[in-house]
């Protein structure tokens, strides 16, 4: 698809929604009691990620042992129907390693280690589907998962992606360049992050901390508050949805 499509006339992407709305968002806790700690499934758009965590444990092996911390793992596996290419990432595939310290470096922050040292917490997520904001969604369903294994966070962890939009209002905002009136587009799906520059942020609760910012193409620097703007939005948005999937599994359990 061309990137002149990806909005309508009318204002609309290919899925019908506006510019800063998100996409459907399901999500299960306790999904695998009897495997992990904590298990959570997550469904934004028709991007699925089934995510477990086990520990605070003993470590499985001695070199990641810290004295005064846990030690915080992350395992990433891409199911070879996840995309259309059909393509096997292993363990050594550059995106999954790279996915992989970007999740531990995000969470490594937001959790509570020093309250279990020499232990470690792993988590492992497993992508089932990939249409878009594949690594926002991995962080939300890591969040979960950590809730409900109980490892002490200091807050949700909560992410969304972003893309610059090719559209723009600047007829209508005078004084602005074309840049700085575009419309970032919230919540990108598989269509408008292959066609356009997408940058993912996570920011921890309802403040506007930036716990994770990665930004894999180029962006006119007229368009990077914008964008920060509107993510930074969509993930307080998003927070209270997955504040209210907690409280409905807390219900749940008692």
């Amino acid at each position: 698809m061309s990137r002149y499509e990806i909005l309508s006339p009318e204002g609309l992407r290919v899925d019908g929604r506006r510019w800063n709305e998100l996409r459907r968002f399901h999500a299960q806790l306790s999904t695998q009691p009897a495997a992990a700690d904590g298990s959570s499934y997550v469904e934004q758009g028709n991007t699925k990620v089934v995510c477990t965590v086990t520990g605070p444990a003993e470590p499985s092996m001695r070199s990641k042992q810290l004295h005064d911390k846990a030690t915080v793992s992350v395992e990433v596996t891409f199911a070879a129907f996840s995309g259309t290419d059909r393509k096997h990432r292993g363990r050594n595939d550059k995106r999954v390693q790279e996915m992989r310290t970007t999740l531990q470096r995000t969470f490594a922050q937001a959790l509570l280690t020093h309250l279990h040292p020499r232990s470690e917490i792993t988590i492992s997520l497993h992508i089932l589907s990939q249409d878009g904001s594949v690594l926002a969604t991995c962080v939300n369903a890591s969040t979960l998962a950590l809730i409900d294994a109980g490892v002490p966070m200091t807050d949700y962890v909560v992410a969304v992606t972003v893309a610059a939009s090719t559209t723009s209002t600047a007829n209508a905002a005078p004084g602005l360049s074309y840049e700085e009136a575009a419309d970032p587009l919230l919540d990108v799906n598989g269509i408008e992050e292959l066609d356009l520059p997408s940058l993912t942020v996570a920011t921890l609760g309802a403040s506007e901390n930036i716990t994770l910012l990665q930004l894999e193409s180029k962006v006119h620097l007229g368009m990077l508050e914008g964008m920060l703007s509107v993510a930074v939005d969509g993930c307080s948005k998003l927070r209270d949805i997955l504040d209210e999937k907690v409280k409905a599994q807390a219900l749940e359990t008692l």
